[in-house]
């Protein structure tokens, strides 16, 4: 693995042609994607920026233009017209001021109006490296360019640590007003929401507490990514808790987790009705994000990244990392929360192929599951050995995910084999790989397992306990991965 310098990873961009031959080398790599975003060169992360403005879905990404590490962070922009085919439309956000001298971090976007609102956070560093930031914001013009305003909406609090980030824009139509959730750490390292209002999106922000969880109060070292959103009349919490081990999750310290409840904007709480719940089972799902704008209170659309910090992935060696998740819809059924793939998603599909010889590299399946025992392995070798298993107990109602069996293992000291319960019995599957990612919807979104997975020539077969029906459709692209820059 390539030890990168501080210099090295905080350079700043001057041209595309500085990063027109590693786009060259990349493009050809065999675990580029077809349906998913990804990073047009290097690094990408948390989604940033998701909404629906004037009939067009616009979302950026966390972006290092140089390779596969978090160094100087760009925002790099992408929109669709349905949430399934994407066009690179080239940098949103450039880290090209003095309270963003170190990077554009996280954040979220919200339209009103003729006008497309982005709220980040700015990372700037003194020569000494201390951290302050900054929360900000910029507009898109009508030539589609995003215009930083001069200064920053506010700066850091002084009563919590330096991890003040990744702003949510929220508006909230009883009180008429706007909210931002901010990330936080308070001095004694417990993770928390700082929440700001304000009448006006550009100006007039106060501080107005920190959010109450009842029962969370010492839960993680840091909460990155808050969103809230109401899905026919709940309130949803989401948020990515770190620094901090968690049941079921082997050595990580970075999750992404919900609770379904009540918010009240008068006292600052949140009331969970229930305990946490993963949003998704898998190694690989982090920094998820709603989008703004959805227009239908019954439910919301969710992206986030493929990937987690700290974690390292074979393509490092290829000089690039890490893509979006398929977005998601979110719907509150009896209380739970039900995930889906976005609407449409089945127009990618080729001619169905019947079950045997090689598993398209991108493609979906679909597995109905009769009662009892079931055992699936995807991307086996030829003799039906290795690959990613999944086997599930019926009396426990738990499905078991391995992928020890892989030829490129990664990440092996922090997870391999993970487990997603579930309420209900197993019935159903739907499973989306691309090339070097697999996402499983389980029970028409009962619960989510998301990973990285790489393949080799010889790893393009399956096993499938005897009697299951599966059918399998090959995907055509969705994404350009053209080289668009400026």
């Amino acid at each position: 693995m390539r030890e990168w310098t501080r210099d090295e990873r905080y350079r700043v961009l001057q041209s595309p042609d500085e990063i027109r031959d590693l786009y060259e080398r990349i493009k050809t790599s065999v675990y580029r994607q077809t349906y998913h975003v990804q990073p047009v060169t290097g690094l990408s992360s948390d989604p940033n920026g998701f909404a629906l403005h004037n009939g067009t879905w616009h979302l950026c990404y966390q972006w290092c233009p140089w390779g596969a590490v978090h160094g100087l962070k760009y925002w790099y922009h992408v929109k669709s017209e349905d949430l399934i085919h994407w066009q690179n439309e080239g940098i949103g956000l450039k880290p090209d001021t003095y309270y963003d001298n170190r990077g554009n971090h996280s954040g979220s976007g919200i339209s009103k109006g003729d006008k497309l609102y982005f709220f980040y956070t700015g990372n700037h560093r003194d020569e000494d490296w201390t951290r302050t930031p900054y929360t900000c914001a910029a507009v898109l013009d009508d030539d589609g360019k995003l215009q930083k305003l001069e200064k920053p909406l506010f700066g850091p609090r002084d009563d919590h640590s330096e991890h003040q980030r990744d702003p949510k824009i929220v508006w909230n139509e009883e009180k008429q007003k706007y909210y931002i959730f901010i990330g936080a750490q308070t001095l004694d390292l417990r993770g928390c929401v700082l929440i700001y209002e304000s009448e006006e999106l550009l100006s007039g922000w106060k501080f107005a507490g920190e959010l109450k969880v009842p029962g969370y109060e010492k839960f993680g070292g840091m909460w990155e990514c808050p969103y809230i959103v109401n899905i026919s009349g709940k309130d949803v919490l989401i948020f990515s808790p770190q620094y901090t081990k968690l049941p079921g999750r082997g050595e990580s310290t970075n999750h992404n987790v919900y609770m379904i409840g009540k918010m009240d904007y008068d006292t600052l709480t949140f009331t969970p009705e229930g305990d946490y719940h993963y949003l998704d089972f898998g190694f690989d799902f982090y920094a998820a994000q709603g989008a703004a704008n959805v227009g239908d209170p019954d439910k919301a659309i969710l992206i986030a990244w493929i990937g987690l910090p700290d974690n390292h992935y074979p393509t490092e060696e290829e000089d690039w990392e890490g893509s979006m998740s398929l977005p998601r819809e979110l719907r509150v059924v009896n209380g739970k929360l039900l995930q889906t793939p976005i609407t449409g998603i089945e127009s990618l599909r080729e001619d169905e192929i019947k079950p045997g010889g090689s598993l398209p590299a991108a493609c979906e399946l679909e597995v109905s599951v009769p009662e009892g025992a079931f055992d699936l392995a995807l991307f086996t070798r030829e003799d039906g050995s290795g690959g990613l298993r999944l086997s599930y107990n019926p009396e426990t109602k738990v499905c078991t995910l391995d992928r020890t069996g892989m030829d490129k293992r990664f990440n092996t000291n922090v997870f391999e084999v993970l487990d997603m319960p579930l309420d209900t019995p197993l019935k159903k599957l739907r499973i989306f790989a691309d090339h070097s990612s697999v996402e499983i919807f389980a029970n028409d979104g009962e619960a989510t397992f998301t990973t990285h997975l790489y393949p080799t020539e010889r790893e393009f077969h399956f096993t499938v306990t005897p009697g299951i029906e599966m059918r399998i459709w090959p995907y055509r692209a969705s994404v350009t991965d053209e080289f668009v820059i400026e």
